[in-house]
C-alpha cells in the first residue's frame, strides 16, 4: 500500500529563517516517520535571499513551486541589508505576492498561555493564564488594498489618502472561516468592528450576523468595537475563543495578542484560503542573532503543527503541540523566554527536547 505523500516547499528566507526552518522540518520528519506518511521538501530562496540570487524577492519560478505544492513552510524575510530597496524590490513585497498567487484571504493566529508561561507575559500571570484564543484576521481586502489611494500636493500642504472597502463575499468567507474553526473549539466568536462610526464596519457586522444566523446558529456570536477589543485583551483575554476582523484591526489586535505569551518566538500562524496553505512563525528575521543557535524554533514548530492539521494529519499535528507543551512544562526555555529556575537551551537543544515530548506521545 502506497504511502500518502505531500510535497512542501521550504522558503527559509532570512535571519533565522533557515534556523527555525530546520528545527521544524526535523519535526515534520519525525511526525511522518511515526505516521505513515512521507515528505517532499523543495527549497527556495524568498525574500532578501532571492534578491540577493536573483533580484527578485519571488522569483516566477519560485512562485509556481508554491502553487503546486501541498503546503508552503516559510522563515521570515527582511533585514537591514535590504532597508534601502523600495516598492517590489523590498523583501515583504514576495511575500504578499504569494499570499495573493495562493488565494490566502483569512491569516489564523492562536495565542495560547499554559501555566508554564503565564510568568513571561508582560501582563499578571493571573490575569493570562489559560489564554486560548484564535485570531481570524481577513488578509487581501480592506484599508490596505483598497483604492483609491494616494498623496496630492496642495500648495504648501499635501493630502495623502486611503479606502477602506470590503465587499459582501469578502466579508461571507472570512466569517465563514472563523464559525468552522471555532465549531473545532469552544464555539464561540467576537466579531470586531468599528461599526459606530464606519459604513463599512456597518456592512461588516450585517455580513457575520446573517452567515451567523443562516449556517452557524449553534455558534455563539457577539459583537464588539474594536477600541473595547484592544481594552478587553489587556484586561481579561480569557473570554475570547475566536475573534473575526479585518485587516486592519486584525493587524493591530493580532500583534497585541502576540505579547501575552511573553515573547514573538512562541506563536505560529497560518495563511488559509486557497487549495495551498502558507505557513509561518509571527516572528521577524532577527538577523543580530542567526546562525548562532540562539532563536526560538517553537513558532516555527507550532507552525507545521497547523500544516499537519491542514493536510488532515490531527494526531500529528496533536503530537507536536504535545511535544512543546511537555518541553517548556519541563523548564526548557531559549534565551528569549528564560527566566530564574528555568533551563536555558539552543534552538537545536529546544527542538530536541519537543521531539522527546512527542516521541512519547506517539508511541504511547
Amino acid at each position: 500500500m502506497n504511502k500518502k505523500t505531500y510535497n512542501i516547499v521550504l522558503l527559509p528566507g532570512d535571519g533565522i529563517g533557515p534556523d527555525v526552518t530546520r528545527e521544524a522540518v526535523a519535526v515534520l520528519d519525525l511526525a511522518a516517520s511515526h505516521s505513515g506518511f512521507v515528505l517532499n521538501y523543495d527549497e527556495q530562496p524568498v525574500g532578501g535571499a532571492a534578491i540577493d540570487q536573483q533580484n527578485n524577492p519571488l522569483p516566477d519560478a519560485v512562485l509556481e513551486r508554491c502553487t503546486g505544492a501541498d503546503s508552503v513552510l516559510l522563515g521570515a524575510v527582511g533585514g537591514p541589508k535590504w532597508d534601502h530597496l523600495t516598492g517590489a524590490m523590498r523583501p515583504e513585497s514576495g511575500l504578499l505576492k504569494l499570499r495573493k498567487a495562493l488565494g490566502a484571504f483569512a491569516n489564523l493566529r492562536p495565542v495560547s498561555v499554559p501555566d508554564s508561561l503565564a510568568d513571561a507575559s508582560p501582563l499578571r500571570a493571573d490575569a493570562v493564564r489559560g489564554t486560548d484564543l484564535l485570531v481570524v484576521r481577513e488578509l487581501t481586502g480592506g484599508i490596505y488594498f483598497g483604492e483609491p489611494r494616494g498623496r496630492e500636493p496642495e500648495g504648501d500642504h499635501e493630502k495623502a489618502y486611503n479606502t477602506m472597502v470590503y465587499t459582501t463575499p469578502e466579508i461571507d468567507r472570512v466569517a465563514r472561516v472563523a464559525f468552522d474553526w471555532a465549531g473545532k473549539r469552544r464555539r464561540s466568536v467576537t466579531s470586531v468592528d468599528k461599526a459606530n462610526v464606519l459604513v463599512v464596519s456597518q456592512l461588516w457586522r450585517d455580513v457575520v450576523q446573517h452567515v451567523h444566523d443562516k449556517d452557524f446558529s449553534n455558534i455563539a456570536l457577539q459583537h464588539m468595537y474594536v477600541d473595547n477589543a484592544a481594552m478587553q485583551l489587556v484586561l481579561n483575554p480569557r473570554q475570547f475563543d475566536v475573534i473575526v476582523t479585518g485587516n486592519l484591526f486584525g493587524d493591530i489586535l493580532s500583534d497585541a495578542a502576540a505579547t501575552l505569551g511573553g515573547s514573538l518566538g512562541l506563536l505560529p500562524s497560518a495563511s488559509v484560503g486557497g487549495k495551498v496553505g502558507l505557513f509561518e512563525p509571527v516572528h521577524g528575521s532577527a538577523p543580530d542573532i542567526a546562525g548562532q543557535d540562539k532563536a526560538n524554533p517553537v513558532a516555527a514548530i507550532l507552525s507545521v503543527g497547523m500544516m499537519l492539521d491542514f493536510l488532515g494529519e490531527e494526531k500529528a499535528a496533536e503530537a507536536v503541540r504535545h511535544g512543546v507543551h511537555e518541553a517548556l512544562d519541563a523548564g526548557a526555555r531559549t534565551a528569549d523566554l528564560c527566566r530564574e529556575g528555568h533551563r536555558r537551551v539552543s534552538t537545536s537543544e529546544m527542538s530536541q527536547e519537543i521531539q522527546r515530548g512527542m516521541t512519547a506521545f506517539m508511541k504511547g
